[in-house]
């Protein structure tokens, strides 16, 4: 018994000690866009558990998927290249975005069911030849509500032949499908239909930052808020609203901007959350990578003031008369916490070009081990105490089984020596106790004469007295 519960309690430590941390792993998914000239060779793919290859396109002629000649080398050994840091990486080719796609020709191939088997199948075969894990969807503005029919047609469909292609091939693992979606299912631009996405995808990345656009003057400088209380454009309403029109939590992956937004401010000395500012600075719309946005900053020396605000989950900074709103470490772990919490899928960056030095990529993974080794450190303690119960328990049904078989087997005794002593003992000494000699049993029974033979039973023959 005792055996037992030790070998119990030793697989109860085994899978708790794995479970928990896989059970709680977040996606830590990147994108990797061709168009921005970073090589793959560079990406530290360790601090990442997906990466995304940008941007395959649908043939306007014929609706199959196509890489452009200039592509094609970088994204057949995409996955190899990737996988030397990082064997355990899973990749993925990216549909759809990059530099002003022809989404028409996406609506057109939707639409046609002939149109989306080629688009399908040409997809699969892509993504087997460059030795992809997944497929991703990033036509995320669905024009009109005939496109988000089709779109929901074409996911089901997709699906159906994926798990075709898996089960007449069963050396290779079935491939993931994924897509990028507003952020919020009420959006008119792009709410794909939440049923077809609970039945048919994996997982989608929700597009959670840029809410508003720089687009007047005297707007806002604060972009992309999480807890923005005065605004339902921030990631907290927008998240709830997906889960609250049926997509589970553990389908939704949350999006990290490596970018941020630059305003020129009306006055320089007037440059905090919320600042007035006649328009974007440095670009037309205002977008700036963080890398450059650090940049910035160290050109211009330690007297640039970096500031985090808390309510916004932002970080700024003023040089001159430029505002600069993005994302640096502070709210990167805020924003990977609160994926934990919600309990999401998990996060992705966008994209990792933009980074600098790997400090919002290894932010983001340190965050998230972080949360697991709390997981771990919790379940250190609680499992000796859960073993020393269990222990304790099998030690004493042990003692009360041990106790009871000693009370069995002393009571059998017991009623075995009252057995015998009902019988009778004839070896005591008793005075009225009148014993024959063998002489005087032979005279009785006429030297055991047969006539004189009464039967036989279990001790022997049995005699009657002769006359005499």
């Amino acid at each position: 018994m005792a055996s037992k519960i030790i070998i119990l309690v030793l697989h109860i430590f085994i899978f708790s000690e794995s479970f928990p941390a896989r059970a709680q792993t977040l996606i830590r998914a990147g994108y990797w866009y061709s168009g921005n000239g970073f090589s793959v060779s560079d990406v530290n793919s360790a601090l990442f558990t997906h990466l995304m290859c940008g941007f395959a396109d649908v043939n306007s002629t014929s609706y199959e998927l196509s890489l452009s000649p200039s592509n094609e080398k970088q994204f057949s050994n995409f996955t190899d290249t990737v996988k030397i840091k990082n064997p355990a990486i899973t990749t993925l080719l990216s549909i759809g975005g990059g530099n002003n796609p022809n989404y028409s020709t996406y609506s057109s191939m939707a639409g046609n069911p002939s149109s989306r088997k080629y688009f399908i199948d040409s997809s699969i075969k892509i993504a087997r030849l460059c030795g992809f894990q997944g497929l991703d969807l990033s036509w995320s503005w669905a024009n009109t509500s005939w496109d988000k029919y089709n779109i929901g047609i074409l996911f089901k469909e997709w699906r159906a032949t994926i798990d075709l292609e898996a089960r007449n091939n069963s050396s290779q693992s079935q491939l993931i499908l994924t897509a990028m979606v507003a952020y919020s299912p009420l959006s008119t631009e792009a709410a794909y239909p939440v049923d077809s996405i609970r039945q048919y995808l994996n997982w989608v990345r929700v597009m959670t930052a840029g809410y508003s656009k720089p687009m007047r003057t005297n707007f806002t400088s604060a972009q992309a808020a999480l807890y923005d209380p005065n605004s339902i454009s921030n990631t907290e309403y927008r998240i709830t609203q997906w889960i609250e029109d049926g997509l589970s939590a553990d389908k939704l992956v949350v999006g990290l901007p490596f970018y941020g937004y630059a305003w020129t401010l009306v006055k320089p000395e007037d440059n905090g959350i919320g600042a007035a500012a006649t328009g974007p600075a440095l670009r037309d719309n205002g977008l700036v990578t963080y890398k450059e946005i650090k940049n910035h900053i160290k050109n211009y020396g330690p007297h640039v003031q970096l500031m985090y605000n808390s309510t916004y989950v932002v970080n700024y900074c003023s040089i001159g008369k430029i505002w600069f709103g993005f994302d640096d470490v502070e709210a990167v772990r805020v924003k990977v916490s609160y994926a934990k919490e919600k309990k999401l899928r998990g996060y992705y960056m966008w994209e990792v070009s933009y980074d600098h030095y790997w400090m919002l990529s290894r932010a983001a993974a340190e965050e998230d081990n972080k949360n697991r080794q709390n997981k771990r450190l919790l379940w250190a303690i609680v499992l000796p105490i859960i073993a020393a119960c269990l222990l304790l328990i099998g030690f004493l049904l042990y003692y009360c089984c041990w106790m009871k078989t000693l009370k069995l087997k002393a009571k059998a005794s017991k009623d075995s020596a009252n057995s015998q002593a009902n019988a009778g003992d004839f070896d005591r000494t008793d005075p009225d106790l009148k014993e024959y000699s063998l002489a005087d049993i032979e005279v009785v029974t006429d030297r055991f004469s047969i006539e004189n033979k009464l039967g036989e039973g279990g001790y022997g023959p049995v005699y009657k007295l002769a006359p005499h």
